[in-house]
């Protein structure tokens, strides 16, 4: 066997350093920065390493930077490979001094060579010193959990009882939750389907159609996923899943949180429904398996590349939509004038809900986008609702925490509307979302919807969700 030029690890640590740069430098979002290296062979040891130290960055950056002369003057991919590799110091199992070894063949390959002696020395104290520097950082709950301190005053203002667990939760790995297409494919037939497979997974009790798995697996390996044909293969030749579905794939990757979604919009067949902020069509599909019949369903999204991520599900799927590239905010450049009797708004939002699964959000969100985006979200509840039909029902929801995005938007929504009320969150699990919160684990019932945290028993991510109706025929 040829002998790599580069100590183990080196070339993962590089790449990672280079998308963590991208993310802290330039702003980009972690699944941006990561997608140049999607195609190479240490993709997912590049993913886990940035991913990793994107989450613990607020913690190790602040250590990292009390052994350097200047922070600010040292080139943002090896300021990113230095925390990079305390990150594999601190949380990984690899031997320290070896880690350290690989950083420096990585800043070779960041074309770095002058600065391999810093990169030596640095790391070398980082590993002797790490206890005393990252005690420092943890005397304050910012630094100890990893997060802003904006958003941890935030936070525990709105949820002073469960922040601790809150902040937590958003570092911990995100499990890998399925959603069963029951239309095709019972659950239990699923389970026994990835049984067969040798995945481990168990269901989980409040979300009739959600299957969480033990470890998370790549899609290639997942049962049912692919169509019956994917791109390159034999027709005729058997598909994952086709003992339970005969091909089709009957199975996406969703979080049971978000799976609540088409149960408490209530819609039924002969609907005509508006699925608005619609990509990348997670809960469009749902929509489509959860109710059978719908007369039309209309997903609109701002973005035309997400729109085609919204067609490439639905193809997935073999389920039939229309998507639209439109700003919902003007519904005059896409509707027919004809009133949607559901919509389901899941409206543009911090997703402080979902830090544990894109950790970035941690360091590219600032105060100041708080109140802009509550401001959206209040222009495009009023767009929505004048597409609304009386007594039709529009479902609101966004992946926050904060009540700022939450309650107080629709709280200023109905004192505005005279036409419009708040209802129980009817069609879901449960009569009314006093007893939704009863029945899924750990939810609360916040006066105006219903909060999911992540961290609370349901295990799963952070959702909000709230139900209006329209009681007269309003403009």
């Amino acid at each position: 066997m040829a002998r790599t030029p580069w100590a183990p690890g080196a070339p993962a640590l590089a790449d990672a350093a280079r998308a963590i740069a991208s993310v802290i430098s330039d702003g980009r979002s972690a699944d941006i920065a990561l997608a140049p290296f999607d195609a190479t062979p240490q993709r997912a040891a590049v993913r886990a390493i940035a991913l990793g130290t994107l989450r613990w960055y607020l913690r190790l950056a602040p250590a990292v930077d009390t052994l350097l002369n200047r922070p600010k003057g040292v080139d943002p991919r090896l300021h990113a490979l230095l925390v990079a590799t305390a990150h594999q110091i601190e949380y990984s199992r690899n031997v320290p001094q070896a880690t350290v070894h690989a950083a420096v063949d990585a800043a070779r390959i960041l074309k770095e060579e002058r600065a391999t002696g810093l990169v030596n020395a640095v790391l070398r104290r980082f590993v002797a010193e790490r206890s005393t520097l990252l005690g420092k950082v943890d005397r304050d709950l910012a630094g100890r959990t990893a997060h802003p301190s904006w958003l941890v005053k935030r936070m525990a203002q709105a949820w002073p009882q469960q922040v601790t667990t809150l902040l937590e939760a958003n570092n911990a790995h995100p499990p890998m939750v399925l959603r069963v297409d029951l239309s095709r494919c019972t659950r239990e037939d699923y389970l026994a389907e990835l049984k067969n497979a040798g995945i481990a997974a168990q269901p989980i009790s409040w979300a009739p159609s959600a299957v969480r798995l033990e470890e998370p697996i790549p899609l290639a390996q997942l049962p049912g996923f692919q169509s019956a044909v994917p791109d390159g293969a034999v027709a005729g030749a058997q598909a994952p899943g086709d003992r339970v579905a005969g091909g089709v794939s009957i199975v996406s990757v969703q979080d049971a949180g978000a799976q609540l979604a088409a149960p408490l919009l209530g819609a039924r067949a002969g609907m005509r429904v508006l699925d608005a902020c619609a990509a990348p069509g997670g809960k469009t599909g749902h929509l489509l398996e959860h109710t059978p019949g719908l007369a039309e369903l209309v997903a609109v999204d701002i973005d035309a590349q997400r729109v085609e991520r919204i067609e490439e599900n639905l193809a997935r799927l073999q389920r039939t939509a229309k998507p639209v590239t439109a700003d919902i905010r003007k519904p005059e450049s896409f509707w027919d004038g004809k009133p949607f009797d559901r919509i389901l708004l899941d409206a543009p939002c911090s997703s402080t809900g979902v830090i544990r699964r894109h950790p970035d959000i941690k360091l590219l969100r600032r105060p100041d986008d708080i109140p802009a985006l509550a401001k959206t979200q209040l222009e495009i509840l009023q767009a929505c609702y004048r597409m609304l039909a009386p007594g039709g029902r529009l479902l609101y929801c966004t992946c926050s925490v904060l009540a700022e995005e939450n309650e107080a938007v629709v709280s200023l929504f109905l004192r505005n509307e005279a036409t419009a009320r708040l209802i129980p969150t009817a069609g879901g699990p449960a009569a009314d979302s006093s007893a939704a919160a009863e029945l899924v684990p750990g939810a609360l019932s916040v006066g105006i919807g219903l909060q999911l945290l992540p961290g609370a028993e349901a295990g799963s991510d952070g959702f909000y969700y709230a139900c209006v109706e329209k009681t007269t025929a309003g403009t």
